[in-house]
């Protein structure tokens, strides 16, 4: 099953309703496109206590046993959810394609009879305790407080819930696909999901079913409390810190011991009707995988596309030095640019002409809306116009605009789909973040992946990053272009820029 772009993976799909998961491997198999239907009867309901659907799992790599899969079974009518595993069916196999669900322990955790277990689900990867105790998080919610319910096991089977929590939060509703793991205070590395210590925190992350976006905080795991205490560095609920601020959901992480590091997935579903859905067969895809690490400050996290991407790069053009004055675009020509890898840093003399930032502005797709590419700034609106038709009739731009603020200077970053489309019909949402960056070097860099009905932009190295999935009607294949644009009155300088070609993702 291939995307017709160029390297974004399906996200699993049943037409019938019944199966809708984004069980991601947790070792690096993940690195694979896989043909979800040869995972059969991993993924598909096959048991009684998965008969009525199975839903977002982990995968945890059991010291001389191998891998094994946690994921959730909805067990009847009711929707009653409950933790259910399965196993490789040959642990030679590479690529891990048949999995068994043994009857023995299934279903290995029931909510307990003062909980609702309808809202039960999505089991992490497990680690492993000073005390040699397996431990796991499930999502929950109590009325409306989120839930990390935590669950400890000395054999992997026998699960015993915690007298508490591992961290909940009043009035963020459920918490689904939760995901827990250690980040270094030193670097990327060492980021094993089963560290503990003084050079690390650790980041807790919630995919929130009543805003469909999800939220982290980073702070310390008290591992002899079983506890989590997030940092004051950032809201604990709707406002606080996102992977990504644009169509982003129900990711998962594992680590890589290969290269030592962190990678993450991510869902991002359609923008599309779902009559267009029906038309093709599927709906959904996983992001391009992207390396995780905490920033040097220690206050927010950094993704980055995996560095097994650059090898897809094929046909290279570059511009240097382009001044952009206000009103101005320019092409970059020589590139497939439907099917492009753009990395771009921009430069500007001063920043006296910012505009003021009201801090009622707190809401950064709402000040998107409202200040979008094509009104005029200051600093900015200046970045890129993906996916644009030759005349303009379509485009989505990708974007900074620079505001002050006593003492500091506010930098928006946006991806607005507004103008991605001619169909009328489509959600075309004005996404954006703030982007946390000092600019004492006046310099600010963008990276943009673009795959057809795809553009994933990485601001300020990865610290603000959004996806956003457009189906424009003229800026198709070949008739799609790419430009480098600048509306403020202060004039902006493209320092640097590398476009590539991208080649497909290819299976031997």
């Amino acid at each position: 099953m291939y995307y017709k772009g160029v390297y974004h993976l399906f996200y699993q799909y049943n037409p019938k309703g019944a199966v809708w998961g984004n069980i991601v491997w947790g070792h690096s198999i993940s690195n694979n496109l896989i043909n979800w239907k040869e995972l059969e009867p991993a993924l598909y309901p096959s048991k009684p206590f998965d008969k009525y659907g199975c839903w977002s799992g982990s995968a945890t790599i059991l010291p001389s046993k191998g891998p094994v899969i946690l994921y959730t079974g909805v067990v009847d009518k009711h929707s009653n959810e409950v933790q259910c595993y399965a196993i490789p069916e040959n642990t030679s196999d590479p690529f891990l394609k048949k999995w068994i669900k043994p009857n023995g322990f299934n279903p290995i955790v029931i909510a307990e009879h003062n909980m609702n277990g309808s809202v039960f689900r999505d089991p992490t990867t497990a680690w492993r305790g000073k005390d040699g105790h397996w431990r796991m998080l499930i999502g929950g919610r109590r009325k409306n407080r989120g839930m990390a319910y935590l669950y400890r096991s000395k054999d992997f089977m026998k699960w015993v819930q915690a007298k508490h929590p591992i961290h909940s939060a009043a009035t963020t509703g459920m918490w689904e696909c939760p995901d827990f793991y250690p980040v270094s205070l030193k670097g990327k590395n060492r980021l094993d999901t089963s560290l503990v210590g003084n050079s690390i925190k650790h980041v807790l992350k919630n995919s929130l079913d009543m805003t469909r976006y999800e939220y982290y905080t980073v702070g310390r795991y008290l591992w002899n409390k079983d506890t989590y205490i997030p940092d004051n560095t950032s809201e604990d609920g709707w406002g606080g810190l996102r992977y990504d601020y644009g169509n982003f959901y129900a990711s998962k992480s594992f680590f890589d011991p290969s290269k030592n590091r962190r990678i993450l997935y991510g869902w991002a579903n359609e923008s599309d009707s779902k009559e267009d859905d029906v038309k093709k067969g599927w709906a959904g895809i996983q992001a391009i995988p992207r390396t995780v690490w905490l920033d040097s400050r220690g206050k927010q996290l950094v993704l980055w596309p995996i560095e097994e991407l650059n090898s897809l790069r094929e046909k290279e053009v570059q511009i240097s030095n382009q001044k952009l004055k206000k009103g101005d675009y320019v092409e970059v020509q020589g590139i497939t640019a439907a099917q492009a890898d753009v990395e771009v840093t921009f430069s500007f003399s001063s920043l006296d002409k910012a505009e003021t930032f009201d801090p009622k502005w707190v809401n950064a797709q709402d000040l998107c809306a409202q200040k979008g590419s094509k009104i005029q700034g200051g600093v900015g609106p200046f970045g890129l116009l993906t996916l644009a038709s030759e005349k303009l009739e379509e485009f989505t731009p990708v974007f900074f605009r620079i505001f002050e603020a006593p003492n500091k200077h506010v930098v928006l970053m946006c991806s607005d789909a507004r103008s991605s489309s001619l169909k009328s019909e489509l959600y075309k949402p004005s996404f954006a973040g703030f982007v946390d960056v000092g600019l004492a070097n006046k310099k600010l860099s963008l990276r943009s992946l673009i795959d057809h009905s795809v553009v994933e932009s990485f601001g300020a190295g990865g610290k603000t990053n959004i996806l956003s999935r457009v189906y424009p009607t003229i800026a198709v294949k070949k008739k799609a272009h790419l430009f480098v644009f600048n509306n403020g009155t202060e004039h902006i300088t493209v320092e640097n820029l590398k476009a590539w070609s991208m080649g497909s993702a290819h299976i031997n």
